[in-house]
């Protein structure tokens, strides 16, 4: 074959000198019909094989090869033969005698070429199309590295992203994502793709259709959607949001540093979203803020209010006047002990309810085996079992966060009666924080130990009067000309004065 420079020379002594192709044919050395294809094309010279190479060995046995390979990508991976094993087999059973190397780069080309797909580029109306996914990222919460889990959904026509995160993928979390999702975007897609994930499938079925959980059809039916679903391990068929969870982790979280809590994680990937909206996607002329805002006036509206996004559990507390949700204990009034209850898990708190009256409110614990115990839960059984007060689980881990002037009331208090009558005083008075604050109550606290007032109608009176609001004025009788109208007579205050003279007389 010719080289580059030989066709250069070749097409310049014809076309340029004027020589015959006769005449150039022998002063190279080569036919005549190397010179007309010189001349019929300028490109890079390239080798052709006038036909396929045989595979004098081999060849007998590729499509049996091939019929292999196309079963094996059906099947589990450790199921699969492998190219050792099928060489084996080819020698053993079929009297293969070519080489092993020859037969294991065969079946490694049929192998990459079953593994290369084709995709067809895809555009989507205005509000048409959501896709959503799950993924993980490592961040820092409370100076504790934890994985978190990223909830990312997509929207086809304008290419917004939203994420945010949570500390699991349970169902709670799976609806509280799509309800932020939606008022995030102002509206619902009419339609959002989805893995099969266990929060929304119960069972796939033949083709595309699938058992959905039925409170997955309950979500969606109050938001109107349809839900599509992907073939199994077919996820690229969502590709929109495949490749959004690596960006938003690679670009978000790497070195994003260490955050308060989970909301103040939340707040800052919602944020980011916020800024995302400036970009301009590849191909397309308007930024992804410009083409949401066209998006938004075609999104489904949202309903009049958000879907409940919690699982409800029936339970029953125990003689701790604990209920167990997962792994975790959380403590209910000692009242409810031996009830059964239910129990409403958000992703934010969980809700225990006696009938439709909920009783009980903490604050949703994602480790295992921990115990959420509320003080004032147990205060009416340790004013009956006052011994027991300083070794309560739930008062000790209380002790280590209340104000210091709890503690200087209670030492006055034991200063001045026995142990278990001070204990009973202080549970009395520690129970007028289910009423108001424990800022307002160690305010009071504070200033009944200046006045040397400790007892529990002292610090009632001293709450009311710095909490409650003053009495109205008679100009706010304006607006009451009923009430404007009535008058009281004042009162004669000469009568008293007897008192004193009763006082000056001994009476005292």
């Amino acid at each position: 074959m010719l080289t580059m420079d030989e066709k250069a020379e070749i097409r310049h002594a014809v076309l340029v000198e004027g020589k015959s192709q006769r005449q150039v044919a022998q002063e190279m050395g080569c036919s005549r019909n190397t010179v007309r294809k010189m001349l019929e094309d300028s490109s890079r010279p390239r080798y052709r094989l006038s036909q396929p190479r045989g595979s004098p060995i081999l060849g007998a046995y590729k499509p049996l090869l091939q019929r292999w390979v196309e079963e094996d990508s059906r099947k589990a991976k450790k199921q699969r033969r492998t190219a050792k094993r099928m060489y084996e087999l080819l020698r053993e059973e079929y009297g293969y005698l070519g080489a092993e190397s020859t037969l294991r780069a065969y079946v490694g080309k049929l192998r990459a070429k079953g593994k290369q797909r084709l995709y067809v580029p895809l555009a989507y109306a205005p509000g048409e199309t959501g896709q959503l996914d799950f993924g993980e990222g490592e961040v820092t919460i409370a100076g504790q590295p934890v994985t978190a889990h990223l909830f990312l959904m997509w929207l086809g026509y304008s290419g917004a992203p939203f994420v945010q995160a949570y500390p699991a993928e349970t169902q709670e979390v799976f609806f509280s994502g799509h309800v932020a999702a939606f008022e995030f975007y102002g509206g619902v897609p009419h339609e959002i793709w989805y893995d099969n994930l266990s929060n929304a499938v119960q069972k796939v079925l033949r083709g595309t259709k699938r058992e959905e959980q039925d409170s997955f059809v309950s979500f969606r039916t109050h938001y109107l959607f349809k839900a599509e679903f992907c073939n199994v391990a077919s996820g690229w068929e969502k590709g929109g949001v495949e490749g959004r969870v690596g960006y938003a982790r690679r670009n978000w979280l790497v070195g994003a540093g260490e955050f308060e809590s989970w909301a103040a994680l939340n707040a800052y990937l919602l944020e980011r979203c916020r800024q995302e909206q400036q970009r301009r996607l590849r191909g397309r002329p308007e930024s992804i803020g410009a083409r949401l805002a066209v998006e938004q006036a075609a999104l489904r509206p949202l309903p009049a209010h958000p879907y409940p996004c919690c699982q409800t559990v029936p339970v029953k507390a125990n003689h701790l006047a604990l209920v167990t949700y997962g792994t975790n204990r959380y403590s209910v009034p000692v009242e409810q002990a031996h009830e059964r209850l239910t129990v409403r898990a958000y992703v934010d708190r969980i809700e225990i309810s006696a009938g439709v009256e909920v009783i009980a409110v903490h604050e949703r614990c994602w480790g295992r085996e921990q115990d959420r115990l509320n003080p004032y839960h147990y205060l009416p059984l340790l004013a009956r079992r006052p011994r027991a007060f300083a070794h309560a689980q739930a008062i000790r881990e209380w002790r280590q966060t209340w104000p210091a002037t709890f503690d200087t009331y209670f030492e006055e208090l034991k200063r001045r009666h026995p142990t278990a009558e001070a204990t009973r005083r202080f549970i009395e008075v520690l129970r007028l924080g289910e009423r108001y604050t424990e800022r307002q109550l160690a305010g009071a606290l504070e200033v009944a130990l200046g006045r040397n007032c400790l007892e529990f109608t002292d610090v009632t009176e001293l709450l009311r009067r710095r909490t409650e609001a003053h009495m109205p004025s008679a100009t706010g009788l304006v607006n009451h000309p009923r009430l404007a109208a009535i008058r009281v007579r004042e009162p004669d205050l000469r009568c008293f004065d007897q008192l004193l003279a009763w006082t000056k007389g001994g009476g005292a």
